[in-house]
């Protein structure tokens, strides 16, 4: 509730941050979600890619959680998914050789699917609705 309050002292990292971290924890709270929209949306100018990116998923998981909210950020849908997709991400070399494994066992796959959301999958057979994430080191 404090930080409600005082939200215009936070810059737009620490805005990005704390209502992505409350996002990422799906904190049950659409009036938390709807205010603090309201304010980051008043200064959304102000935000760089990687925090529009993060924007861009906290507006995900309130259209999903509730999809009766009207969300201030829902508007900015198009040019938050944007931000999100506009880093194009490299296959990093574990990623590359669990795709050559798994192609060998006989999985037919593409890599960096992308889905109309904008996520991108590793490794990816969208017709089957099956993905694979190959997290490990760059």
């Amino acid at each position: 509730a404090e930080a409600l309050r005082r939200i215009n002292e936070f810059n737009s990292q620490n805005m990005a941050t704390i209502v992505w971290a409350f996002a990422c924890v799906c904190w049950d709270s659409h009036k938390f979600f709807s205010t603090l929209g309201s304010a980051i949306v008043e200064r959304l100018g102000e935000f760089n890619d990687t925090q529009k990116s993060q924007l861009y998923i906290v507006a995900l998981y309130v259209q999903l959680t509730w999809p009766h909210v009207d969300f201030p950020l829902s508007r900015q849908l198009e040019s938050l998914r944007s931000a999100y997709t506009r880093d194009e991400t490299a296959p990093s070399q574990l990623q590359g050789d669990v795709s050559a494994m798994i192609e060998q066992l006989g999985w037919n796959h593409g890599t960096e699917h992308r889905t109309v959301e904008g996520f991108s999958l590793d490794l990816a057979d969208p017709a089957a609705k099956r993905a694979i994430e190959v997290d490990g080191p760059s």
